[in-house]
């Protein structure tokens, strides 16, 4: 064959024609290249016609010095005999090089494989094509030539432009001839070899969501070619003419071939099949192959190896994964034998697979590759090759299955496997083989001899203990003397996670595993990449099982913080006496770490008592006359005319007792009304008595708002309901006059913290507002009290436990003036929440009776069980693969189609989604899906006509489009206006589907036959991470389905991540015993307590903790809570811990005083910043922050503030008559043009954004771009940096995306956006920018009470002059109005300006007095405030007087007033009167000896002033 070769090459030579000689190896290349050679000098025509004579090729001169220069030795020795090589093995450098040089025409034969004909454009006259045997590692034996590469070869004969022909030369065996001839005279149509592996791809659409039943994949398999060929060709597929006569679209056909994939999948547990149904559901083995690319074959084999072994060894499963289908077609050859045996001898782990089988073979080869032992056979070199690049994904897929499955051992072995075969170096080796290329091999050797005790753990524990040592001790034991510092930096970077675990007991048979973890190594851009991942998963050796697994990432942006997990992880009996809980690098080998988890400090035995569930009676139901009340039976008349069999069985405890309530119902048993009846018992027994109604959320407030106004605020019982939330406000005399107070948890804390009257100077803040009606509460009902065992379930922990104070001491108070005793306390508590796991323990702390046994005991405890419901209701839950949030909820659209279709075809179906995104997407999917059965409108059920008429009418233009189609979306982020039209439409029946937030859930009550939980997580913005939703949540979204008097029955689907599925299955309806959180909380309250006086000591503290729902669980769940036991001793200890430790950190705070006195007790008392973080209602660590962030801005002030600002002087005459004139010296305007002012609001709303209270607004995927883009766009930027025009700018450290993933960061942006009116780059921003702007007013009364207790420094007269000014911002929503006002009329002039002087008799100081009358035009006021931008008539006129020095800045006064707007006349006055200190203003009153009064209107801009007054007497 070389010697035609070299005749047909030297033909092509003669005729002066380039040629490309066709092998089918890399090695072939060199050794064709060299034959010719050879060949070509024996006949003494190497120089003549392959060289070429010296001087004739000037291109050949131009390249010999580049490819003498070649690192490749084979292409400059080529190159010497005019020719060259190219394959795929050679260095892209040489490649390029190659094809140049062949270009150009420096050499004139080139010798290469097929790849160049297929991927690069190089055309030659004459194309010679060397044999057409090709290797197949995968059959492991030689086979033809591909008629397509035959084809595709031939094609690169002839160049175009230069030639009219091409040569075209196939050199063969003789029996292979007369194959390709006819192949190449006679073109065959191509056939389709889609049956071979029809299973793998039927799993593959199953696994992507495309083929759910039997229907669908004949479906699918019409589209494929395989269809298209046995329409055309049926009898080269096995079907008979008769057949396909008979069906001609083969339907039949392609049937049979789904139904046989199906069943030999489902034998193979790749797929769940129901041959009665048809229907097909995804496994994990399926899915774990689609993901992998794993024949159906490897995993029939997996399965039946594995399940043989229980515990098996690195031998074991070594031999598991080289027997998959993938190299099965690995063979040995008899020459290949000697050097197999040889690299069977070198194989650190044992082959148990005899070497004449394809899976020994295949071991030997791969443990070899690992190992880099030399192989030279080149048939070996390719097989490894190819067992290299499979055994990774292969090794990782079992990994996967034996993690999902639960085989611990196995799953670390095979994960061990992947990484070595990805990095080539064993587990048991030294992890800093990593950076081989960085440190010397005597290291690693060193450090691999050090190993004495077989343990797996030791070579990574071994390397991370080198960091113990000193440098020069490390070098010592590497053998490397001056290199410990460099090794020590490299072990620096290994990654190492230090886990921390904490065992909460919720059951006997349930822990919650806190577990923090936090990344210890140092991060290398180089070694590292962007992220970093670890397997994470829980495991019990005993029992060889897995019992949690999570993949867990780390981002370069977020190093080095630390994570939270929360796991809940099943225990048996006998408790083991640990767990463990492995971490393994994902990439890294040899990089894991084992913590054990101990459990011999967990107590369970007090939590085994059995759940109290109270019987439901079969009573006859009672009607709404028994309320023996004209005017209450109105209430329900209307609505239904008996009472439902819970409110029956609770009538009389309700209607004619006032013991406290506690009822556990499920959603939907009508425990609203159970609320009235206690509530029309409290109106009827005493009519001035008031309730206070707590809603979870500000939703439910509303909905409860709108219903009770509706029903009791109108006749014949008009009693005045009133909401207390963030976003409303009532005076004192609304509040006093209220029957009925609808508040959020915060707002009612907040409120009663004011119960004693105690303000502490704090006038206007909402505690002094509550202190004259909190006592006269009779009945507090909160709704969802199961809700304590959440976050915010500390703030009603905190409002029960007050109340419940509070009505003792009103209770004893009353005994006193009466001399009378009562049993029952002065208010009534009524809790109502779903199914209680322990009712026994919120009973007793309410005030209910659970431990006695007469006929009293346990009276007003209801807990009735979750099946109880008044409609029946049927659930389904299914699971969901997939690692990340986003793809997996798109895979559940298609289902939750689906189930519409199914489950509610034409009644309303609701869909609950963890974001207003998910809300969007999912609709349009379902239009989508719509769209494809050709039926769009399919939900819409009214005209469209009048459903285009409505969606022009709204705001969101995303609903406007669903609308259209019957979908309509709800969610924080509409309007009031839209929210309301899609209410009323869904009611109505018009649209089917409503697609809702999660809040939804416990505002709106709408009907729903279907409910659709798409997804249990939310993304938490303080963890920056999706966390599961509470199941108390997930059951109040079930809770939508089937609601009496709308519907008969109710369905509910529920799909969540595959891994939730058990845990749903199981504590679905087995609710998890309520836990407090009061010690999240704890500072916070126990501080508010301090301030309103009724904590005073140590020992109240301790009493006061004894009050609370935390005391009772820590009773009985001693270990959830730290504590060491039950006992009386254990537990006195316990609070003193715990007291103490929060007393420490409220004292390091600055918000108390500790008083020592003997003995163990000691009194505290209240700070101005503790009393400013309970009546602001604070986190206790922000009053702090905010006195540093004053500081800071006051240096600046004082320093800065006191130069020439070129006010503008106004005429005084205009203002003041000719006697007042004498006393003041000047008026000029007063406003922000002045870029210290700037930097002044500037600071304060950037103090205001640092402080902790935005720590947990959400910094969403990608929303750290936006932020910088929308930081450009802003004036001030992300920082001061641009205002500090006096301060030497600073370089940034660190990355600017990091800045702006910072939640404080992205808090300040949105300030400036609101106020100078910034594009927001989307829609969320909106809502996230009202949230912020609704926070201002309350943490800057705050800073600005704070900042009173240093009023006398210098730079606060500047400062209190910014506060209103900052108000003035957001009340007129725009920082200066100047330029919008043609011409400046101020409202108000002065009628008398009087200073006095007194010796203040209790300090002997002087005292000064202004004494100055202002006298309003409201007919100028009224033209001004139709002015502002926000036109918000419910804001009132507010003025700010801020008195201070003319230097230094000090502040002598603050004071403000509110211009009534009720008054007719056309003309207001007002006389106010500042002390001030006389002393301080004489000393700082310059040459003029004058005090500075400014006069702020925080309605308007421009009209604000600045008048000097001077301190002597008018001569």
């Amino acid at each position: 064959m070389d010697e035609v070769c070299y005749d047909l090459v030297t033909d092509a030579l003669r005729n002066g024609h380039q040629v490309m000689v066709f092998v089918h190896s890399r090695k072939g290349t060199g050794t064709t290249a060299k034959a010719l050679a050879e060949h070509a000098a024996m006949e003494n025509e190497l120089e003549r016609l392959f060289i070429g004579e010296e001087g004739e090729n000037d291109a050949r001169t131009k390249y010999a010095e580049r490819a003498e220069k070649s690192r490749n030795r084979e292409l400059a020795e080529h190159f010497r005999n005019g020719m060259g090589i190219h394959h795929a093995g050679m260095l892209r450098n040489d490649r390029k090089l190659t094809e140049q040089m062949f270009n150009d025409g420096a050499i004139k034969v080139l010798c290469c494989t097929a790849t160049l004909a297929w991927g690069i454009n190089l055309p030659a006259h004459t194309v010679i094509i060397k044999g057409t045997d090709v290797y197949m590692p995968e059959k492991g034996a030689n086979v033809d030539l591909s008629i397509l590469d035959v084809q595709q070869i031939f094609g690169r004969a002839g160049r175009p432009q230069f030639d009219t022909s091409g040569d075209a030369t196939l050199i063969t065996s003789y029996d292979a001839m007369a194959r390709y001839l006819d192949k190449l005279v006679r073109a065959t149509p191509i056939e389709s070899n889609f049956i071979k592996q029809l299973a793998d791809h039927f799993n593959a659409e199953v696994v992507a969501g495309t083929v759910t039943n039997i229907q669908e994949a004949v479906e699918w398999i019409r589209y494929t070619y395989l269809h298209v060929r046995m329409c055309r060709n049926p009898l080269a597929y096995g079907i008979s003419p008769v057949q396909h006569e008979s069906d001609p679209t083969l339907r039949t056909r392609s049937r049979e071939l789904a139904v046989d994939a199906a069943k030999l999948l489902d034998e193979r547990k790749m797929i769940r099949y129901n041959p009665n149904s048809g229907n097909v559901a995804v496994t994990n083995l399926g899915r774990v192959a689609s993901h992998f690319y794993i024949r159906n074959e490897s995993i029939a084999t997996f399965n039946e190896l594995l399940d043989k072994n229980f515990s098996p060894t690195d031998a074991d499963l070594c031999h598991v994964m080289c027997c998959a289908d993938e190299f099965e077609n690995i063979r040995v050859r008899p020459e290949e034998l000697d050097e197999v045996d040889r690299l069977k001898k070198e194989c650190p782990i044992k082959i148990i697979a005899p070497v004449e089988e394809f899976s020994g073979k295949a071991n030997v080869l791969l443990q070899a590759y690992i190992s880099r032992a030399r192989v030279t056979s080149f048939t070996l070199i390719s097989d490894t090759n190819y067992i290299a690049s499979n055994a990774s994904r292969v090794a990782r897929a079992l990994f996967e299955m034996c993690l999902k499955s639960g085989r611990a051992s196995a799953a670390l072995k095979f994960i061990r496997l992947a990484k070595s075969v990805d990095h080539r170096f064993w587990w048991f080796q030294s992890p800093l083989r990593h950076f081989e290329s960085e440190l010397k091999k005597n290291v690693f050797t060193q450090l691999e001899d050090q190993r004495r005790v077989a343990s797996e753990d030791e070579p990574f524990q071994l390397a991370i203990s080198l960091l113990d040592m000193e440098p020069n001790e490390v070098g010592q034991l590497c053998h490397c003397f001056r290199d410990g510092e460099l090794i020590q930096k490299y072990v620096r970077m290994l990654p190492n996670v230090e886990v921390k675990c904490t065992v909460h007991p919720i059951t006997k048979g349930t822990l919650r595993f806190q577990i923090e973890l936090e990344p210890t190594f140092n991060w290398n851009p180089r070694y590292h990449g962007g992220a970093e991942g670890f397997w994470l998963w829980v495991e019990d050796n005993e029992n060889n099982r897995t019992y949690h697994n999570e993949y867990i990432l780390f981002s370069r942006r977020n190093h080095p913080e630390s994570t939270t997990l929360e796991l809940i992880i099943p225990v048996f009996d006998p408790l083991p006496t640990q767990y463990f809980i492995r971490i393994v690098s994902d990439n890294w080998v040899g990089c894991e770490s084992l913590i054990p988890v101990s459990f011999r400090h967990v107590l369970l035995d007090g939590l085994s008592s059995p759940t109290f569930f109270t019987s439901l009676f079969d009573l006859t139901p009672l009607p709404i006359q028994a309320l023996s009340d004209e005017r209450y039976e109105q209430l329900y008349s209307k609505r239904f005319e008996v009472f439902n069999p819970i409110q029956t069985q609770l009538f009389h405890i309700l209607y004619h007792t006032d013991v406290p309530v506690l009822l556990g119902a499920p959603t939907g048993s009508g425990k609203t009304t159970v609320a009235e009846l206690a509530l029309l018992r409290m109106k009827k027994q005493n009519p001035r008595s008031k309730c206070v109604y707590i809603a979870p959320l500000k939703s439910l407030a509303r909905e409860r708002l709108k219903e009770w106004t509706k029903r009791l605020g109108s006749p014949p019982l008009n009693w005045k309901v009133l909401e207390l939330s963030g976003d409303t406000s009532h005076d004192s005399y609304a509040l006093n006059k209220s029957d009925i107070l609808i508040c959020t948890p915060e707002k009612w804390d907040l409120i009663s913290r004011g119960w004693r009257g105690v303000s502490h100077d704090f006038t206007s803040s909402s505690a002094s507002n509550g202190k004259q009606f909190v006592r006269q509460v009779g009945l507090l009902i909160i709704d969802e009290i199961h809700l304590l065992g959440e976050e915010r379930g500390a703030v009603l922990e905190a409002i029960v436990s007050r109340t419940r104070f509070i009505s003792q001491y009103v209770k004893a108070e009353a005994q006193c003036q009466s001399e009378k005793e009562t049993t029952s306390e002065m208010t009534r508590i009524m809790g109502l929440s779903t199914a209680l796991a322990n009712p026994y323990d919120l009973a007793d702390w309410i005030g209910i009776d659970v431990e006695g046994h007469g006929t009293n005991a346990k009276k007003g405890l209801y807990n009735f069980h979750p099946s109880v419901r008044p409609v029946p209701m049927v659930v389904h839950i299914q699971g969901y693969p997939g690692r990340h949030y986003c793809p997996r909820m798109a895979t559940m659209n298609k289902p939750c189609y689906a189930a519409i279709k199914d489950l509610s075809p034409t009644k309303p179906s609701m869909i609950f989604v963890a974001s207003r995104r998910q809300t969007r997407l999912t609709a349009l999917d379902l239009i989508s899906h719509a769209a494809g059965e050709e039926n769009p409108k399919l939900f819409l059920h009214c005209d469209y006509d009048f459903i285009e008429a409505v969606a022009e009418s709204l705001n969101d233009k995303v609903l406007a489009h669903t609308i259209t189609f019957g979908i309509g979306l709800h969610h924080a982020g509409l309007t009031s206006r839209d929210r309301e039209t899609v209410e009323k439409l869904y009611l109505e029946g018009q649209i089917q589907i409503l697609i809702a937030t999660a809040t939804l859930a416990w505002g709106v009550n709408l009907p729903a036959h279907l409910v659709v939980v798409k997804g249990t997580e939310f993304f938490d913005g303080k963890l920056k991470r999706y966390v599961d939703y509470p199941v108390t949540d997930i059951l109040q979204m079930m809770g939508r389905a089937g609601r009496p008097q709308f519907d008969k029955e109710g369905v509910a689907v529920v799909m969540c991540e595959e891994s939730k599925k058990n845990f749903l299955k199981k504590f679905l309806y087995e609710p998890f015993p309520v836990e407090s959180c009061l010690e999240g909380r704890m500072c916070e309250i126990i501080n508010a307590e301090i301030s309103i006086g009724t904590i005073n000591s140590l020992s109240d503290a301790i009493g006061y903790l004894k009050w609370t729902f935390y005391s009772r669980r820590v009773k009985m769940n001693p270990s959830y809570y730290g504590a060491k036991s039950s006992s009386e001793e254990d537990l006195e200890d316990f609070y003193l811990d715990v007291v103490k430790a929060t007393l420490s950190r409220l004292k390091d705070e600055g918000c108390i005083v500790v008083n020592e006195t003997e003995g163990t007790d000691f009194l505290v008392v209240p700070t101005l910043l503790g009393r400013a973080c309970s009546n602001f209602y604070l986190l206790h660590n922000t009053p702090m922050q905010m006195k540093k962030s004053i500081t800071s801005l006051k240096k600046v002030l004082a320093h800065h503030a006191s130069s020439d600002k070129n006010l503008q002087d106004m005429p005084i005459n205009s203002f003041v008559n000719k006697d007042m004139a004498k006393r003041v010296k000047n008026i000029r305007t007063f406003d922000l043009d002045y870029p210290i002012y700037i930097y002044a609001v500037a600071h304060i709303l950037y103090g205001l954004s640092s402080t902790h209270e935005n720590d947990e607004l959400p910094v969403r995927h990608n929303e750290e771009e936006l932020n910088l883009e929308l930081s450009k766009s802003l004036p001030w930027g992300h920082d001061l940096s641009k205002l500090s025009f006096w301060m030497e700018k600073k370089k940034q450290p660190g990355n600017l995306l990091d800045i702006m993933l910072d939640p404080h960061t992205k808090c300040f942006l949105l300030l400036q956006a609101f106020i100078f009116k910034g594009k927001l780059p989307i829609s969320d921003y909106i809502n996230d920018m009202r949230s912020v702007v609704d926070q201002v007013p309350r943490l800057l009364a705050a800073m600005e009470c704070i900042a009173i207790e240093d009023k006398g420094s210098a730079g606060s007269f500047e400062m209190f002059s910014c506060f209103p000014m900052v108000r003035k911002i957001f009340s007129t929503g725009m920082l200066n109005l100047r330029s919008a006002v043609d011409k400046v009329v101020f409202p108000a002039t002065f009628e008398h300006v009087w200073v006095s002087k007194k010796i203040d008799k209790a300090s002997n100081q002087h005292v000064g007095l202004l004494e100055i009358g202002f006298k309003f035009d409201r007919n100028v006021l009224k033209n001004i405030q139709s002015k502002k931008s926000n036109a918000d008539d419910s804001q009132s006129s507010s003025v700010t007087l801020v008195l201070g020095t003319l230097l230094g800045g000090y502040l002598l006064q603050t004071s403000s007033f509110a211009i009534p707007d009720y008054r007719r006349e056309n003309y207001w006055t007002k006389n106010i009167g500042l002390n001030f200190d006389w002393n301080l203003a004489e000393a700082n009153g310059g040459e003029l000896n004058c005090v500075v009064l400014r006069v702020v209107h925080e309605f308007a801009h421009s009209i604000d002033l600045d008048m000097s007054i001077s301190l002597k007497h008018p001569e």
